[in-house]
């Protein structure tokens, strides 16, 4: 008996010390994941938000934090997102910051998809005009198609959160945008935030609807925020797949592979080349690229090569920057929501491969006007010196390198200069020159 008193003394001991540690009874505080949707939207992006999201649930986090500074970016990942976060189990709120930060195009429509949308003072949300990957206008019936989808789409997730659905039309229809406090005060985002602490502290105990029905209370007053950041392989896809960086890293690789075939041993063009056609490779893979757009890359590079080979004076690398052009603009499809190759840098490409096949053309066409210097003609009337005594034969120096030479009358003393006068094989037939002209010889 005293065994079992001591035995229940203990029992009731650790009871008081587990009410004393919440902790130690499964009841800490509550856990907030942090994720940052930084620059283009794109797919790596959309496969890290999934990813976040399936990591917050798992750990039956209290809500999900989504930082956001993005200028747009593909549409389908876009639609990715937006399709994660309205079949998330759990809040996710959209923090538009730091200072300086913005939401604009395909980043408004991931935000009205959140459960909350919080702005930083100093940043700016809107401008979600459907647009070309080139950046132009859509037009004609298919620009009318795009709009009307885009509008409905925006119109429904905004009502879906009991936002101002009428704002985020005009900012798809006009690319309006607005700051945190006009957002706010238009009710297209929910709430000014300075930092995140101060965030979570004015949501804890706050009711939000869920897209899939019902409501849930947040509490996230204190709770722990853990940063969910992209993996570094995540990093470095998400730099490569830049649709900018992978044009460049496709015209490095061109230009590399091209300058190592026409100076083979060159090595470091082929290096580089090579380097820049894998990861052109990798980032082009993850981009939804246009065939027709790659076919006239290549055919302008194939134009620029032709010309350097057949006389055409520079029509075929006309035509090259022609392709070049038509090529860059439609290469990479990232949608009416998204930025392709940037015009800037597509003129910037068209204008430096013109002026350095422009350049190599030229030197071309004046080699081609040059006379030959090669084989029988190279050495007839060239100046040398007898480096021993020819009487007729022995050696001579010319053009760099001994000969066999012959001479054609009498003995010629070694040092003395001699012309070439004839050539059979590998012999040549040389005869003296005389000291009054061996400086004209020279000149």
């Amino acid at each position: 008996m005293p065994g079992r008193r001591f035995g229940i003394r203990i029992t009731a001991m650790g009871f008081a010390l587990l009410a004393l540690n919440p902790q130690g009874a499964g009841a800490g505080s509550p856990t907030v994941l942090e994720a940052s949707i930084e620059g283009d939207i794109n797919s790596v992006t959309a496969a890290y938000v999934s990813q976040a999201v399936d990591r917050a649930q798992s750990q039956h986090a209290g809500a999900l934090v989504l930082l956001m500074n993005t200028p747009g970016g593909d549409g389908v990942s876009m639609d990715q997102i937006v399709t994660t976060l309205l079949n998330a189990r759990l809040p996710v709120i959209v923090y538009v910051s730091p200072v300086g930060a913005r939401a604009d195009s395909a980043g408004l429509f991931v935000a009205q998809a959140a459960d909350f949308v919080a702005m930083t003072p100093g940043t700016n949300l809107g401008s979600a005009h459907p647009i070309s990957a080139t950046g132009a206008d859509l037009t004609g019936d298919l620009g009318k198609k795009v709009l009307n989808d885009a509008v409905t789409r925006i119109r429904s997730l905004a009502a879906m959160h009991g936002r101002n659905a009428d704002w985020c039309e005009k900012a798809v229809r006009e690319s309006v945008n607005v700051n945190a406090d006009e957002a706010v005060a238009l009710h297209v985002a929910d709430a000014k935030a300075a930092d995140l602490a101060s965030l979570l502290h004015a949501l804890d105990g706050r009711q939000l609807a869920r897209p899939h029905g019902g409501s849930e209370a947040l509490m996230v007053a204190g709770a722990t925020v853990e940063d969910a950041a992209m993996s570094w392989p995540q990093q470095l896809l998400h730099a490569l797949i830049d649709p900018n960086v992978a044009y460049l890293l496709l015209l490095v690789a061109i230009y590399g592979l091209i300058a190592e075939v026409s100076t083979p041993g060159a090595i470091l063009p082929g290096t580089v080349g090579g380097i820049s056609a894998i990861l052109a490779l990798i980032a082009l893979s993850s981009l939804p690229l246009n065939l027709a757009g790659v076919l006239l890359v290549l055919f302008a590079f194939g134009l620029f090569i032709a010309d350097l080979k057949a006389p055409t004076h520079g029509i075929l690398t006309a035509g090259g920057v022609v392709a070049l052009l038509l090529g860059s603009a439609l290469l990479i499809n990232t949608g009416p929501l998204g930025m392709g190759v940037s015009p800037w840098v597509i003129g910037g490409a068209a204008i430096a491969s013109a002026l350095f096949f422009g350049l190599v053309l030229s030197r071309v066409v004046a080699a081609r006007r040059q006379p030959i210097f090669v084989g029988y003609e190279t050495l007839i009337g060239r100046v040398g010196q007898a480096r021993e005594e020819l009487k007729p034969s022995g050696l001579a120096f010319v053009a760099g390198a001994l000969w066999k030479a012959t001479a054609t009358a009498g003995t010629i003393p070694a040092g003395t200069p001699v012309r070439v006068v004839g050539q059979k094989g590998l012999e040549l037939s040389v005869e003296p020159v005389p000291a009054e002209q061996l400086e004209e010889a020279r000149c």
